[in-house]
């Protein structure tokens, strides 16, 4: 009896001791400790993302490229809707009973409970009568999209689009209805111009309808803006390059060689980057994409091109270093290059050295020097060697590779190599197999960007800055340092001067190739034309050069496809867009005509 007792008093007293670190627990949690009040809280608090403007781009003059304006969309939660006048509705939002729908069947298949967009870029209208109506489940945040003050550029300036499913795989920056930049500088620098996110936190009702701040917005972050972008370009020389191009397939690339800086980038056709902006982008896109003359792709990068003659300043240089050229050597030119299958060429004084060569744009002279750099028996076992050391110079004007440039979509361009050659001819050919090569044929192709960079080259006696497009970011001190590295050919600086002499005499001398649509006094523009074949109709028009021979301010290329010789319209292009730029005026308006008046046709692309 006593010991029963003793275990009912033990068990009694150990119930009241549970009940009381319970009571204890429950009193540190509801009063003392509220977290777990604001864990309950979750479930009326609402999350809205407060989206920052993205950052503005500048020109290199501080005028706008690219701005920002205020757009809004309307977001859902479909766990919290209820039932709403759908007529009314789309009246608000402009749109279709079965576009609504669609869209609504989307949001709910994403999900019940997380936000998503509904319609993007709705009215301001739309977004007050909205707030008024406080519909359970939908709400309106403020976003920004893009503006083009200028309407030009917009191969390299790119585009803003939603988020795929990959770019939010990649970075968890991203939810459902976001918009990242999908080309051009917007891409490139996305992080920069994006911003950050904040958050604004609001009590809402079992019906989702806002009853006000949680916390009096103590929890809430503001956005921060995305940083603005000084671009290198010249909005004005940019807008007059584009003008001229209307018509025409090509491109026009300009650098300051001092610098890298690219002063125009020219990809035509192009596009007004408005169009890509707004509820009628995705249709505009398709247009765009269809399109046979491809204005979406910028030729200045991606295209691999033929350089024609220009190369021949590439293959001039090499032949003095190697010892094999001198710059009074003469070479006989009877309209051609008569060896082998021999290599055609227009009818000009014979013979001439190397100065001459390059100011009549003799063909024949330059395949003597490509293939005694070939054929130097004496510091070559064999022509596979001394083909591997005349790519090793080629490479190091930046050819053949990527230029490691700030902006997407540049291509490496191609140099054939002894591999190449050894695979498609058994291992049995020789430098007249492959003489094509010394005009600037054959299998090299070449970018507009990375002739306009061997204009700078040559235009700097040697060296060369990588090109890029972003000048300055805002509140940093410098950009990424490899902009300001220089990087220097296998060339000796002295071997420059006579090359220079011959791209002056190019175009201000009687003979040269540049005279008749390129000389203009004062403008000391050196340069150096082409007339790359062109296996799908007429040759293309191409020319490079920069101005004023010493201590040049730009360097630059400019390609035409079907345009003919480089006389014909590259010349008088490249001549305008260095005298604006020198000189901020236009002195030849019938020039300016002419090159409009340009009618080129393009059967490859607009054959049906």
């Amino acid at each position: 009896m006593y010991q029963g007792s003793g275990k009912y008093i033990l068990l009694k007293y150990a119930v009241l001791i549970v009940f009381g670190i319970i009571a204890l627990r429950l009193f540190h949690i509801q009063i003392i400790d509220n977290s777990y009040k604001r864990s309950s809280a979750n479930n009326s608090l609402r999350y809205e993302v407060q989206y920052p403007p993205r950052g503005v781009v500048y020109d290199r003059n501080g005028e706008y490229l690219i701005q920002s304006k205020e757009i809004y969309d309307l977001m859902i939660i479909p766990g919290d809707v209820e039932p709403f006048d759908t007529m009314l509705m789309c009246r608000i939002v402009n749109v279709s009973k079965e576009r609504l729908k669609r869209e609504l069947r989307k949001a709910r298949n994403y999900s019940w409970r997380r936000p998503s967009v509904l319609l993007s870029q709705i009215s301001k209208e739309a977004k007050l009568r909205l707030d008024e109506l406080n519909y359970p489940g939908f709400y309106v945040v403020l976003r920004t999209a893009r503006s083009y003050p200028r309407n030009i550029a917009g191969n390299l300036l790119g585009y803003v689009g939603e988020v795929s499913e990959k770019d939010i795989e990649r970075d968890c920056y991203y939810r459902s209805g976001d918009y990242i930049g999908k080309s051009g500088i917007e891409l490139a620098y996305e992080k920069e111009l994006r911003g950050e996110k904040g958050v604004k936190i609001n009590l809402v009702d079992v019906h989702g309808i806002v009853k006000g701040q949680y916390e009096d917005g103590q929890f809430d972050t503001l956005p921060t803006a995305g940083l603005a972008l000084t671009s290198t370009l010249d909005a004005r020389l940019q807008e007059f390059g584009e003008q001229l191009m209307v018509g025409k397939v090509g491109s026009i690339v300009a650098i300051e060689p001092a610098t890298g800086e690219i002063l125009i980038m020219a990809s035509s056709p192009s596009y007004n980057p408005d169009q890509l902006v707004g509820r009628e982008r995705g249709n505009n896109y398709m247009k765009l994409l269809n399109d046979r003359r491809r204005p979406l792709f910028n030729r200045a990068v991606m295209s691999k091109y033929p350089p024609g003659s220009t190369f021949k300043l590439v293959n001039g240089l090499i032949g003095l270093q190697e010892g094999v050229l001198t710059t009074g050597q003469h070479y006989p030119c009877s309209m051609g290059y008569k060896v082998g299958k021999g290599v055609a060429c227009h009818a000009h004084p014979s013979p001439i050295k190397l100065n001459q060569a390059v100011q009549m744009s003799c063909n024949a002279y330059f395949c003597y020097v490509f293939r005694n750099i070939l054929d130097n028996n004496k510091k070559y076992d064999n022509i596979g060697d001394a083909l591997d050391k005349w790519n090793e110079y080629v490479y190091s004007f930046g050819f053949g590779r990527k230029l490691d440039s700030d902006f997407t979509g540049e291509l490496n361009g191609n140099v054939p190599t002894r591999n190449y050659y050894d695979r498609v001819y058994n291992k049995h050919w020789n430098s007249l197999t492959v003489i094509s090569l010394s005009i600037g044929q054959g299998e090299l192709g070449c970018t507009p960007l990375q002739m306009a960079n061997l204009a700078a080259t040559i235009a700097n006696r040697g060296y060369y800055y990588i090109p890029h497009v972003v000048k300055k970011i805002e509140g940093r001190d410098s950009i990424d340092r490899r902009f300001y590295e220089r990087h220097t050919t296998l060339i000796d600086r002295k071997h420059f001067d006579p090359i220079v002499d011959g791209m002056y005499k190019a175009v201000h001398e009687p003979g040269g190739t540049a005279v008749a649509l390129g000389y203009l006094q004062g403008l000391e523009l050196c340069g150096k034309t082409g007339t790359a074949q062109n296996p799908q109709g007429k040759d293309h028009s191409t020319f490079l050069g920069f101005a004023p021979k010493d201590n040049p301010k730009i360097a630059i290329s400019v390609y035409v496809e079907n345009g003919g010789f480089g006389g014909t319209i590259a010349v008088p292009i490249a001549s305008l867009i260095v005298e604006k730029y020198l000189t901020d005026t236009i002195t030849r308006p019938h020039l300016v005509d002419y090159v409009k008046n340009m009618k080129i046709a393009y059967p490859y692309y607009d054959k049906k």
